[in-house]
């Protein structure tokens, strides 16, 4: 028993050391990780960090870089993203309400950090996953036609682009919390799930993943399991897209409608269908004196490419950008 609780210990001082390098776009130090640290409640000598490093290393996880240290590799990125799965339920949903508090971004003024999904696409494929996605965006299948584009060892949200990528971010829909929030409306995100699209009309729910009980993001778990069909619903109007449920008080309606007003003049929409009080909305039923929100996937053109067989690393929420970064889709 205490063999498996040092384990533990061992693997959540990894974790948070991958959880540093991760931030940066520069190899990074024993000295400077074990400052970070601290500014996270961890604390570490420099000599307990470069043990863990020396473990880290040989599990292929960080890449030493002489005397400027470590740098994260992509099979770092990756046990980072799945490591400690159990003390991650609830990770999504906490995620969101983070990144609604974080969103500064003022559709009137344009101006302020607003959330992001980031997809890492191999370099050499970009140009067809862009061709790929055009579909989606033209079929308006996203939250917005505004998108960033990274190369190697640039900075996507809390995302570094690592060697051989091209860093490819969405607006994340959690925009649309953070601005409601800031105009003081509550909201409630069930969860998220695949909708069917019947004659380019939501239709219903054909799976859905609650964020409150989840450790993986509902998109990337759709995407990775091959149960969108987001070109079909862009070509025909019947497919299957990548769709989330919100809840809010009724009485909130007109003032959510008119910041959805204001979203959608900066170039970020998102919303789907809005229902009324208490009714059921796309066959889900809703609270007593509450309003059903669905609101599109923004990685559902990130799906039209994998659909077409290009491969994407995703990272739903991965963090905030400043909108002056965003460009159109269609300038790329």
């Amino acid at each position: 028993m205490v063999v498996r609780e040092e384990n533990r210990d061992t693997e959540r001082k990894v974790i948070a050391i991958l959880k540093v390098l991760s931030e940066s776009s520069e190899p990074l130090g024993s000295t400077f990780i074990a400052r970070a640290l601290e500014s996270h409640g961890v604390h570490l000598s420099e000599r307990t960090v470069r043990y863990h490093l020396k473990i880290t290393d040989e599990r292929g996880f960080t890449e030493p870089r002489g005397r400027d240290g470590r740098v994260l590799t992509p099979e770092g990125l990756a046990e980072l993203r799945s490591a400690l799965v159990p003390d991650q339920v609830g990770f999504v949903i906490e995620r969101i309400e983070l990144l609604a508090f974080q969103t500064t971004f003022d559709p009137f003024r344009r101006t302020g950090r607003l959330p992001i999904n980031t997809s890492l696409f191999p370099k050499d494929r970009f140009k067809e996953a862009l061709t790929a996605m055009r579909t989606a965006f033209n079929a308006g299948l996203c939250v917005s036609e505004l998108v960033a584009v990274a190369s190697q060892d640039e900075k996507l949200g809390d995302l570094v682009v690592p060697e051989g990528m091209v860093g490819f971010a969405t607006v994340c829909s959690a925009v649309a919390n953070g601005v409601l929030l800031k105009a003081g409306v509550p909201t409630d995100s069930r969860f998220g799930g695949v909708l069917e699209m019947r004659n380019s009309h939501p239709r219903r729910f054909l799976a859905i993943i609650t964020y409150a009980g989840s450790s993986l993001d509902p998109s990337e778990a759709y995407i990775r399991a091959r149960m969108t069909r987001v070109r079909d619903a862009a070509t025909t109007g019947n497919g299957r897209i990548l769709a989330n449920f919100r809840e809010m008080p009724a009485a909130a309606r007109p003032l959510v409608e008119s910041t959805a007003a204001e979203l959608k003049q900066a170039g970020i929409r998102g919303i789907l269908l809005m229902g009324e009080a208490s009714e059921p909305v796309c066959q889900i039923p809703v609270g007593l004196n509450k309003v059903g929100m669905v609101m599109l996937g923004g990685m559902n053109p990130v799906a039209a490419a994998e659909e077409a067989g290009i491969q994407a690393d995703n990272f739903s929420e991965s963090g905030t950008i400043d909108f002056e970064r965003l460009v159109n889709f269609r300038e790329l």
